[in-house]
């Protein structure tokens, strides 16, 4: 493997004419108002365009959709058979419908023909789509695979396989799935991966499936001149104040775009509840909700007419807004790379954005722990005072009174000003109407003082015994005879799910489901143990029940199963 040079951001060469694109795709950025290509774009095009591999490593929000699209489309001339020519996989259903538009419009010029096979839609639907003919296939694993055994995905065309959003995808229990898609492909092919980290688990896969790749590496909200536009801040709060420091920093940053992520879904949905009683518009997005749901809450933050989404992790994947200004960790994440995908998705398009954690004094190490990766500081700031809400806030009205001044519309109430004359002095009727103002204008009165915790000392942990070791994936304790039962370790619980073996359940359906049906990430599952007519599976003390009634609820590798706490 090999590394591209840092950018050049001196070129005289910027535009995307100067990155080899046949004209149809000129024409197309150029309609759609695209002048400088991002530096991710600027990296990898070139370099996709002589069909070498490439690793891009890059969060959402740096203009990768289009990095890869533009040379996949390159490929295919105005008038080609309609038969797929390149594969691209996505983690979720959200994120295929997103790439499917982005490629569908960059290759209107040349008659592309792009389809988006993922679940929750009729397959019926994607196999006629498919039968009519189709040059690009963006595809979620399970559904590609749905596909390839019916024979309706032919893949013996197909010249180039992206695998966007690749960590997401293995957290998801998809490196089985993924596999036996690049193992269906032809050897010759050209293979792209793109993901936020590069974890070992990522390395195993190019060192399998790629051919000396080249390696481009863009952070999230970076700029040309390696800046990035995120600032990141994070603040020290007790758990019973967080709500309370979470609105009070909003009002203060003046945030009109915002996504919060929560662990639960009944953090989601009280604090949707909590957050509106604030005054803020806000929805919520979790996995208890339908697709007709997702889509009228997407829809509406689009459109500006909730400016807030409150949502779990594992609801949120995929999700691609433009208009965010403001990322909010109601809890740090305990997996350091969400963090990544989360900021990833502000500092949009040369708009700075602004990336907020609220962390528990129990949970400095976690931040620490994500320092160490992005390789950058965050700032720890204190919750801003009753004081300095009450001086924002006059700030604003003082700001919005200047632009009414400046209105050609005034004259239009001098009937009122006509009916108050002689009732008070001018002075008092001016103070009064700005008091109406202040307080329609949703001014909250916030009186209590949240203590400050950025100086609290954390507390030294006791060394670790063996009970507090890792038993997932890659752990030591491989062996049944070493796994622990009941209770695995602290925070962690077995629950017993009643198929295995003989219905040809692997450790990776079982990850699969419960990350597809809860808030859980993989490296929260585990450890796994498959016995011939039933599993057991280690997740969170406090997700026990949240995984018992989601996998009730579900079928597990198309096979209904009997699930609960597991007991000895």
């Amino acid at each position: 493997m090999h590394d591209t040079p840092e950018p050049d951001t001196g070129s005289e060469h910027n535009g995307f004419a100067d990155l080899g694109l046949r004209a149809e795709l000129l024409a197309t950025t150029a309609s759609l108002g695209y002048e400088e290509p991002t530096p991710i774009q600027r990296e990898t095009i070139p370099v996709l365009l002589t069909g070498v591999d490439l690793v891009g490593q890059a969060a959402t929000g740096t203009g990768k959709t289009a990095a890869f699209a533009l040379p996949v489309l390159n490929l295919i001339e105005p008038g080609a058979p309609a038969e797929p020519t390149a594969l691209v996989v996505v983690p979720t259903r959200e994120l295929a419908v997103q790439v499917s538009e982005a490629m569908f419009k960059y290759g209107a010029g040349q008659g592309v023909k792009v389809v988006p096979i993922y679940g929750g839609q009729p397959i019926q639907r994607q196999l006629q789509a498919l039968d009519r003919g189709v040059h690009v296939v963006v595809a979620t694993p399970g559904r590609a695979i749905d596909h390839i055994r019916r024979g309706s995905l032919k893949l013996d065309r197909i010249r180039t396989v992206v695998l966007d959003e690749a960590d997401e995808m293995l957290d998801m229990g998809f490196t089985e799935d993924i596999e036996t898609i690049l193992e269906k492909t032809p050897t010759e092919r050209q293979t792209v991966m793109f993901s936020a980290t590069i974890p070992p688990r990522i390395e195993a896969i190019t060192r399998k499936y790629q051919r000396d790749p080249v390696r481009v590496r863009i952070g999230a909200g970076q700029t040309a001149a390696g800046k990035t536009l995120v600032r990141q801040t994070a603040y020290i709060v007790p758990r019973a104040h967080k709500a309370s420091a979470m609105g009070r920093i909003l009002d203060i940053e003046g945030a009109t775009s915002a996504i919060v992520f929560c662990r639960t879904r009944t953090e989601v949905d009280e604090l949707t509840q909590t957050m509106n009683g604030r005054g803020y518009r806000a929805e919520a997005l979790h996995g208890g909700m339908d697709q007709k749901q997702r889509d009228r809450v997407m829809a509406q933050l689009r459109d500006g007419s909730s400016e807030m989404l409150i949502a779990t992790d594992v609801a949120a994947r995929g999700l691609d807004v433009d208009t965010l200004t403001h990322v909010v960790n109601y809890d740090v994440p305990s997996a350091s790379e969400s963090y990544v995908h989360r900021i990833g998705r502000v500092g949009r398009a040369g708009r700075e954005g602004v990336a907020i954690t609220l962390v528990e004094p129990r949970q400095r190490r976690l931040l620490g722990n994500i320092e160490r990766l992005t390789k950058q500081k965050i700032d720890i700031a204190k919750v801003p005072s009753v004081a300095d809400l009450r001086a924002r806030q006059i700030e604003v009205t003082v700001e919005a009174v200047r632009e009414a001044l400046a209105a050609d519309d005034l004259d239009d109430y001098n009937p009122v000003l006509h009916g108050l004359a002689g009732e008070d002095s001018d002075r008092n009727l001016a103070l009064a109407a700005i008091k109406l103002y202040h307080e329609a204008r949703g001014a909250t009165t916030d009186e209590r003082e949240i203590p400050d915790a950025s100086e609290d000392r954390p507390k030294k942990h006791k060394k670790k015994d063996r009970g507090d070791e890792h038993y997932g994936p890659g752990s030591k304790f491989t062996k049944p005879k070493d796994r622990p039962k009941g209770n695995v370790g602290p925070g962690t619980s077995l629950v017993y799910v009643g198929v295995g073996r003989k219905a040809g359940i692997r450790p990776g359906d079982l990850v699969g489901a419960i990350a597809n049906e809860t808030d859980l990430v993989g490296r929260e599952i585990g450890p796994i143990r498959i016995a011939d007519s039933y599993a057991v599976v280690g997740v969170p003390e406090a997700a026990v029940q949240t995984v018992v009634d989601a996998l009730n609820a579900t079928t597990i590798r198309g096979k209904k199963a009997r699930v609960r706490p597991y007991v000895d």
